[in-house]
């Protein structure tokens, strides 16, 4: 089985707002193998690598503030062909005002900047985001017995 990698933060507002386990549960329902997680306060550095393709917009200093206002919580998820793409449904929409029902964006948010979580948009920026986020060390490989029913094969 082809193995797909994405990124979740969960931001300051779902940090704020208690809905750390409720995000957890959205992926682990979906099947998904949570494979890190960790809390942490990003820098300037980091956030500056993160959201590269945003530093010259004038709103750029907005995203700062509000990233580093609180601790956010890092996830790696892995999973069969098309966990990325999954991910993006789940999520929703980037303004929660425009998500649909269902989706972590539409069930808990109104903001388009304060939109409750990050993820990958792509496999290579997967790729990318988890290995920016997380030291090798600190990811797991573990065979869960679900796959086999979740994906039909190993």
């Amino acid at each position: 089985m082809k193995k797909e990698k994405t990124l979740i933060l969960v931001k300051p507002d779902g940090v704020q707002r208690g809905l750390i386990g409720n995000i957890i549960n959205r992926f682990e329902d979906k099947g998904l193998k949570m494979i890190g997680l960790k809390m942490i306060t990003l820098n300037d550095v980091l956030l500056e690598a993160h959201y590269s393709h945003l530093t010259d917009k004038p709103f750029f200093g907005e995203i700062k503030n509000f990233m580093k206002s609180s601790p956010i919580v890092a996830m790696a998820w892995e999973g069969g062909e098309g966990t990325v793409s999954a991910v993006r449904i789940l999520v929703g929409p980037t303004k929660g005002q425009k998500a649909p029902a269902g989706t972590i964006r539409g069930d808990y948010g109104l903001s388009g900047s304060n939109n409750i979580v990050h993820a990958s948009d792509s496999v290579d920026n997967g790729e990318i985001e988890v290995e920016r986020f997380f030291k090798k060390e600190e990811l797991f490989e573990y065979e869960k017995t679900q796959d086999l029913h979740i994906y039909g094969k190993k």
